[in-house]
């Protein structure tokens, strides 16, 4: 998973702030590389893949919503997942996490 990449590719998809783009950017490689997709589901994470998956959730949500929405997708189904989800956007206190 290259980060930067998936940091532009949310910009250009989906928005959002520096902050928010960084920290799911983030969570997605650390989920990567604890290699779950791979075992789960039966291929790797993709910067393609996660976008797609990201614009399934509902509309108005956040960049940090959309993908805490998917991880609850994913926890619901295999659990485990819970733990890559995005609890705290360092350095912008804008963007926050609404629920």
């Amino acid at each position: 998973m290259d980060r930067k990449r998936l940091e532009n590719a949310l910009a250009e998809a989906l928005g959002g702030t520096e902050a928010e783009r960084r920290a799911v950017a983030r969570a997605a490689c650390d989920l990567a590389d604890s290699g779950r997709p791979s075992a789960d589901r039966g291929h790797a994470l993709t910067v393609p893949g996660v976008i797609g998956h990201l614009e399934d959730a509902p509309d108005d949500s956040s960049v940090v919503e959309r993908w805490n929405w998917w991880l609850g997708a994913l926890d619901a189904a295999y659990g485990g997942y819970d733990y890559f989800t995005v609890r705290f956007v360092e350095g912008d206190e804008e963007a926050g996490l609404r629920r």
